[in-house]
C-alpha cells in the first residue's frame, strides 16, 4: 500500500519523517508539499513553536534525531520559519521530478545547517544539490501556476482532513505526526 507524506519544509517533525519514512514504510512514500501556515490559519491556531511546549518539543525532536542517526539539529533563525517561498520551490521541484531530492536538501539546509529557508541563496543551494537549475528559481517562485498549485495542494489536504504536518496518509487513513509513522507503516502492511 502506497503512503503519502504531507509536509512543510519549516517543520522539524516533517524533517524527521521524510528522512526515515522509506526505512519504516519499506518504500519511498509520495511527498505532498503543503503550506503549514495556511493549515494553521484554517484550524485557528498556530505552531507549537509559539507555545509553552516549545522547549519540551525541541528537546524531543533533538532526542529523536539522535536516535535516528541524524546530525545534531541546528535550528533556523526564525521560529516558526516562514516557508512560503520554500514550499513554492518544493512545488517547482516536483514539477521537475526532483521533489524528494529538493525536500531532503532543503530540510538538511534548515535543520542540519541552521539555514534560513527565506534566504534565496539557501533555496538555490538546495535546488542545485537536488540537480535543479538554480538559476530558474526566482522565475519559478513568481510563476502564477506554481503559486496556484501550492494553494490547491494545501486546500486539497485540508479537505482530506490534514490538520498539521507531517501527516501520513495510507489507504484513506491519516496519521498525524512523526511519532505515528510506525502506525502508518503497520497500516500499509495490512
Amino acid at each position: 500500500m502506497a503512503a503519502t507524506v504531507f509536509f512543510d519544509l519549516g517543520s522539524p517533525y516533517s524533517y524527521l519523517t521524510v528522512e526515515r519514512a522509506a526505512g519504516i514504510l519499506g518504500a519511498e512514500p509520495e511527498l505532498a508539499p503543503v503550506l503549514a501556515g495556511a493549515i494553521f490559519a484554517a484550524r485557528g491556531r498556530g505552531s507549537w513553536f509559539s507555545t509553552a511546549e516549545r522547549d519540551a518539543n525541541v528537546a524531543e525532536i533533538e532526542r529523536r534525531a539522535r536516535a535516528c542517526g541524524l546530525p545534531d539539529l541546528a535550528w533556523p533563525p526564525e521560529e516558526p520559519p516562514h516557508t512560503l517561498d520554500a514550499m513554492r520551490a518544493a512545488v517547482w521541484a516536483g514539477r521537475q521530478g526532483r521533489l524528494r531530492e529538493f525536500a531532503r536538501a532543503a530540510f538538511r539546509a534548515a535543520f542540519a545547517e541552521g539555514r534560513d529557508l527565506r534566504d534565496r541563496d539557501a533555496l538555490r543551494a538546495a535546488a542545485e544539490a537536488a540537480g535543479l537549475p538554480a538559476g530558474d528559481l526566482d522565475a519559478a517562485l513568481a510563476d502564477p501556476a506554481v503559486k496556484a498549485e501550492l494553494r490547491e495542494r494545501t486546500d486539497a489536504a485540508w479537505a482530506l482532513g490534514v490538520r498539521g504536518v507531517p501527516t501520513i496518509a495510507v489507504d484513506g487513513e491519516l496519521f498525524f505526526g512523526d511519532d505515528r509513522l510506525e502506525q502508518a507503516a503497520a497500516r500499509a502492511r495490512r
